[in-house]
Parts: structure tokens; sequence; C-alpha cells
């Protein structure tokens, strides 16, 4: 079992060599002259090096591809040949460390923050931002979402002290550019436009395995971050009512309750 783990870290090293197998054999001091033939069978057409090359080609491109799947829109944005580019700094920057491709693109939105890719598409860290968090959103952790009825069974007294939670899978993102229409755009096929520039939290959520995303207003954000602290339910009602402005508190907590129950939102604390 030790000889196959150390065999199958070999080979992981080699194919994921940074500048191709032939550096990866160099580094591999103990390997020494023809060392690589005694692993893998070359032949008169193929060398055991080109073989692992063929290995190593697959393992960027089934890398691209998963990165391509769950950043359509930023692929959109930024072009083939640009997103090929920008994938192969990444995976030097930040290699994978998982068996799952699910976390390969954990990592993409802050490697384009600094990205000079970004002179073209100022907006795209945050598009790529929203496009991981809508990946892990749909993997995320399920729970049991409160249904109108349960909610309507709450005794009137027991209100104020009430938890509620927001579902542990949902995400809120704030982010400085309003990316939600264009990867709305990409995603219905529609012809896009750049993000404008604007401080937004954005709500990305699961519901009956469909992933969802919607800006946020002020009040809605500090009531639903506070949910996710477990907050009780006066102290919700509180900053609702300090940014309703003119609205009824009341009638604008009661939008607020049945659009979270409807988008099934909610957990008990």
């Amino acid at each position: 079992m030790k000889k196959l783990k150390k065999l199958e870290s070999l080979l992981y090293r080699l194919i994921t060599a940074p500048s191709g197998v032939a550096e990866g054999i160099a580094a591999e001091r103990h390997l020494g002259a023809g060392g690589l033939d005694a692993i893998v069978l070359g032949d008169d057409r193929l060398s055991a090096e080109a073989r692992l090359e063929i290995y190593a080609n697959m393992y960027f491109y089934r890398l691209l591809d998963a990165l391509k799947e769950d950043f359509p829109a930023t692929l959109t944005v930024l072009g083939d040949d640009n997103f090929h580019n920008l994938v192969t700094g990444y995976l030097l920057e930040y290699p994978p460390t998982e068996p799952s491709v699910f976390y390969c693109g954990r990592h993409l939105a802050a490697f384009l923050r600094d990205h000079p890719l970004r002179d073209g598409a100022p907006f795209v860290a945050a598009l790529a931002a929203l496009e991981r968090a809508s990946v892990e959103v749909f993997q995320g952790p399920d729970a049991a979402a409160l249904e109108p009825d349960s909610i309507r069974a709450i005794a009137p007294a027991d209100w104020p002290a009430l938890k509620l939670r927001i579902h542990p899978s949902a995400q809120i993102l704030a982010l400085d550019w309003r990316v939600s229409e264009l990867l709305r755009a990409v995603e219905e096929r529609r012809p896009w436009k750049p993000a404008q520039r604007g401080a937004v939290k954005v709500l990305v959520w699961r519901r009956n395995a469909r992933v969802f995303y919607r800006d946020l207003e002020r009040a809605e954000a500090d009531a639903l971050e506070a949910a996710g602290g477990g907050a009780r339910f006066a102290k919700i009602c509180d900053l609702v009512a300090a940014d309703a402005g003119n609205q009824d508190p009341v009638a604008a907590i009661n939008r607020l309750l049945a659009r979270w129950l409807s988008d099934g939102l909610l957990t008990r604390g």
C-alpha cells in the first residue's frame, strides 16, 4: 500500500508540474536516468515521458472545462483565449489540493482582483465571486425550510423572542459592482452590458435544487444578516423599522417575511 501511495504521489507531481513533465522529472532526482521507464511503459511510438505529457494535458483541460462550467459569464466576458490564459496562471498560483473539482475554482475571484484582465473588465472579479457563490450554494448543506403554516402556529406572545435563521446554504455577498443583471443575461442567452460600479449586497440561495440570486435593499440585507447571526425577531423588526422611512414598519416586515417564506429562506433558530 505504501509503494502504491508513493507511486500515485510521484505520478501526480509529474502530471501537474507547472512547466511540464520534463521539468517534473528533473526535479525527481531519485529517479535517475531512465528511471521513468521503470514506472511507465513506453514504446517506439511514444516514450514514457510523452505518455505522461498526454495525461498532463488531459488533466489541465479537464480543469479548464470544469472552470468553464462554473464561470460561464466570466468566460463570456473575457473570451476563450483570455480565459484559457487566466486559468493557466490561476492553476500555477492555486494548484488543486482536493480530489474533487468542486474546489478548483474557489480562489478564482480573489485571483482576478489584481489581474491585468480587469483593465478591460473591471467588474470581472465581482462577477466571478457571484458565479462561485452560486456553485457553493448549489452544493451547500440542506435544512428544512419553514413553511407558512409553521409560522402561523406560533403564539403572538412568542414572536419577540423567536429566532429565525437563514438557510445554511444561502450566502450574502458584498460586491462593488452590480453584476447580477449581467450574469442573468448570460444565463438567459441575452445580450449583456458591462456592469455598473456600485456597492451592493446580493443574496444567493437555493430552493428545490435551483439557485437564485437578487440584489438586496439595505433594510432587507440588514435583517437577513441579523437573522444569520441568530438575532431575535424583535431585533429584526427594529432594523426594518429603522429603514422603513415613510412606510408602515409592520407592513414592511410582513412583506419581507412573506417573501422569505416564499423563497424558502428561513429555518428555525
